[in-house]
């Protein structure tokens, strides 16, 4: 599911999916991966034992993140969602 997701959210940034790298760990579950873009990335890291993920979605040029998040957003139905935008070299 999680690489599903990785995947569908790639795609409907736009963005250039190059690899998808997941890493499962026992015995709570949790779940680290990255979907390495042309663009950049899109990571998560996941704890099943607090009910929390925590995902990073860094991109340039035409993608565009905002339709990754409604993509994952869709994909793990979260009870509360914080976003947080950091515009990488833009200055003031």
């Amino acid at each position: 599911a999680v690489e599903r997701a990785l995947r569908r959210a790639s795609s409907a940034a736009g963005a250039t999916l190059l690899n998808v790298d997941l890493h499962c760990f026992t015995p709570n579950g949790g779940i680290t991966g990255v979907a390495v873009l042309a663009e950049s990335h899109i990571s998560i890291h996941t704890w099943p034992e607090c009910a929390y993920a925590a995902i990073d979605i860094f991109m340039c040029g035409d993608a565009k993140p905002h339709k990754a998040v409604e993509v994952l957003r869709h994909a793990f139905s979260p009870a509360t969602l914080t976003i947080s935008e950091h515009k990488r070299g833009v200055m003031p």
